[in-house]
């Protein structure tokens, strides 16, 4: 069975649209029509159905796409494996990463990959705004949220809890609210990106769900800034588990309202073409879930 027939077959259902996939990838429609038919034939089942509005995944079609995606992934493991036996993991790898993570997190993660593959540089970009793949010459992003342009490789590397957190410092002079709605009698620390403010929390619980429109006196475009502010007791933050783990392992920030849930974010590492999907992105991507994974286990 050939890998570049699955690898399509995943992408059309990503896509919805055999046109749009075989333009990601470089071919023509009518080859990208014949290579799904070949496997569908291959296989003996119908995949998807297509008519002349939608494509519409078959019940037999979503069985085999999750033994598909697995059976990719676990080549794509095989080929770091191989990589990594022959030193090939090497070359530089120009990596954008956002301020909190690239700062607190990711940093010391660059330096252990670094060690384990001495042929490997790193270009390392930090910045908030979603790097111009092209303009800045980023090879492999590391952003939160799956982007809305279909034509990049995104890679799922986690699902990270929403905390909201105060210093003990803030939380003795101000005391610490008890439901989503005392928030808004609080200095919420907020964060704006490429014009848009993130001042509505959203919350649930049984009892019902919760969008809370909260004011500060204090925002920035960089999200360590509004993490720094809330160590420093300024007012409440709003963050992802991961950003501030180690602040709330070192009780430096305390979690608040934790009988209630907020919508979580996804962790995505993102590529502007299969052609930079090299051994070094490969196995930096495993890496990072792993960290990830061990993150979010902790607590």
């Amino acid at each position: 069975m050939n890998t570049s027939d699955l690898s399509l077959f995943i992408r059309i259902v990503e896509t919805g649209s055999i046109t749009e996939s075989a333009k990601q990838l470089g071919i023509t429609t009518p080859a990208a029509s014949s290579a799904l038919k070949r496997l569908e034939k291959q296989l003996d089942m119908q995949l998807l159905i297509r008519t002349t509005r939608q494509l519409r995944i078959t019940p037999q079609g979503e069985k085999f796409l999750f033994h598909c995606r697995q059976a990719l992934e676990t080549l794509e493991q095989g080929v770091i494996s191989a990589h990594e036996m022959q030193g090939n993991v090497r070359g530089e790898l120009r990596f954008s990463v956002s301020s909190d993570l690239g700062r607190n997190i990711v940093f010391p993660w660059v330096d252990e990959m670094m060690d384990k593959h001495p042929s490997l540089s790193i270009d390392l970009n930090v910045s908030d705004t979603l790097s111009d793949f092209f303009l800045d010459q980023v090879d492999v992003a590391l952003r939160y949220g799956k982007p809305e342009d279909s034509t990049m490789v995104s890679f799922h590397i986690a699902t990270i809890n929403r905390i909201t957190c105060a210093s003990p410092s803030y939380l003795s002079q101000y005391g610490e609210p008890s439901h989503p709605e005392d928030l808004r009698q609080h200095n919420c620390l907020l964060y704006r990106l490429d014009g848009r403010l993130f001042n509505n929390w959203e919350y649930s619980n049984n009892s019902g769900s919760y969008r809370i429109k909260v004011s500060s006196n204090r925002v920035s475009n960089d999200t360590d800034i509004v993490r720094r502010w809330a160590i420093a007791g300024k007012g409440i933050a709003y963050r992802s588990q991961v950003d501030i783990s180690s602040d709330l392992r070192n009780g430096k920030l305390i979690q608040l309202l934790s009988d209630f849930q907020s919508p979580p974010v996804e962790l995505y590492l993102l590529c502007p073409g299969r052609k930079q999907v090299t051994p070094a992105v490969i196995a930096f991507r495993e890496m990072l879930r792993e960290k990830c994974a061990h993150m979010i286990n902790a607590g």
